[in-house]
Order: structure tokens, then sequence, then C-alpha cells
């Protein structure tokens, strides 16, 4: 499994929300740049960014910092937040640099788009499902539609995705561990053939071991975003990519 480190940016900072409270802000650093190093010297193999601004306000805002780290660094980065029309994907992918964007918003409210910006951009665009309660919530988390994340990656099953990065918000930056639940939706998921990238939980080397054993018996949970571990020190990047590829 790759592992990928998370970058949220809120203000120009280096922060983490719980559970995607935008009012349970920590700040764990003045510059995503200098922290996007730190992980790639690590041994990451790909970046996380997400563009928390951006998620709220419906556009990318932080994209020149992203520009800075695309260009600091030598590993590719996927980039969510506030890509909701062709302009964002254009800004994101061709001019930005990064090498693959997340859309969930609109792949819920506007399916036909979606599907023919997959067209467009084939193996380019990453869908999005963050879920709470395994229902999907969308604008940066603040809204809960009533659509299950397991109908909607099927929907989209058959197109030329990059990946279905599947966050559980209950779990995001809680520090608790992926649960029980978490993993049988990642299961589940992953029959559908595309792949797909875990995020959310993360707390110990034993969660990257876990969802490594899950990757056993269903190969195309291929990916690990971690978060608030890395930040807190309870993982390093170095224990993770060790576990991820059963070294350890």
């Amino acid at each position: 499994m790759e592992v990928l480190p998370a970058i949220d940016m809120r203000g120009g900072k280096c922060v983490r929300l719980r559970q995607g409270d935008y009012a349970q802000e920590t700040v764990f650093g003045d510059d995503p740049v200098e922290m996007a190093r730190r992980w790639a010297n690590e041994g990451a193999q790909r970046l996380h960014l997400v563009d928390l601004d951006g998620a709220k306000q419906g556009s990318p805002a932080n994209h020149e910092i992203v520009r800075e780290i695309v260009n600091a660094l030598e590993i590719p980065c996927q980039f969510g937040g506030g890509i909701r029309d062709d302009g964002a994907i254009e800004l994101m992918l061709n001019d930005v640099g990064v090498d693959r964007v997340i859309i969930g918003t609109q792949a819920l409210k506007q399916p036909e788009w979606f599907k023919n910006m997959t067209a467009a951009y084939p193996g380019r665009l990453a869908l999005g499902l963050d879920a709470r309660d395994s229902m999907v919530a969308t604008e940066g988390w603040l809204d809960v539609s009533e659509t299950s994340a397991l109908d909607l990656a099927r929907e989209y099953a058959q197109l030329e995705l990059a990946a279905v990065i599947y966050t559980n918000i209950a779990n995001d930056g809680m520090m608790q561990g992926i649960d029980d639940g978490t993993l049988a939706d990642l299961g589940q998921l992953s029959e559908l053939g595309v792949p797909v990238i875990a995020s959310g939980g993360v707390t110990t080397v034993d969660d990257i071991r876990k969802l490594a054993a899950v990757g056993d018996s269903h190969p195309a949970l291929d990916g690990v975003i971690v978060g608030r571990a890395l930040y807190e020190g309870t993982v390093t990047v170095r224990e993770a990519v060790s576990a991820a590829a059963k070294d350890a």
C-alpha cells in the first residue's frame, strides 16, 4: 500500500480538524511547503493536500502554496478542496501541476458533469467519498446527504478513476484508530475493482497493519492517508511505509 501524509491547509497554515469540524482546529505549522519537504524526506510516496478554505468556499484558495509544494518535491501530489467546476480542474492539473484532483461534492450533485470530466481527464480524477454513518457528506463535510458512500461508488465504478478515497468522518482526527465497520466498508469498496485509498482514523502502526491485512484479500485497497498521527508523533512516515509494505 502507498502511504500518503496529509497536509491540510487553512489560512496558509498547516492544520488538522477533528471530525471535519472547522471549530476544532489545531495548527501544526506555519509553512506547509517545509512540512511537505519533511514528509517527502522521510519516505512518503505521494502527498495528500487538502484546501480547507477551498472546500468551504467552493473553489481553490491555497493553490499558490500547493504550486510551491509541487515545485519543491519530486513525488506526486493529489489535491482536494473546492474542485467544483472545469476551471478548478484545469487550474490544479495543468497550471499548478498536481497529478490528480479529488472531487466529492460535485460527484454527488452533478453526476453527468463528473462523468464528463472523468472522460476528459482519464486516470486523473479521484472520487472523494467522505462519509458519516456510511452516508456521503459534502460541502467540506458541512452537509450530510441521503446517499450511501457505497452506492455512489458503484455508480462510478466503471469510469477511469484514479482512485476512490474513503474517509469515515467520525474517525478523522480523533486518534482512536480505525474501527471494524470502516475496515468492512473499505473491503466492500475494494470489490468494485477501482483503486481504494483509506483515510481517517490511523493512529498507530497497528492501524496500518490492519489495513494491509484487508489489502491481502482486497488488492484494490492500495493506499492509506495518514494525518494527525504524524503530527502528534504516534507513528512516523518510515514506520507507516514499512508496515504498509509488510516489512514490520
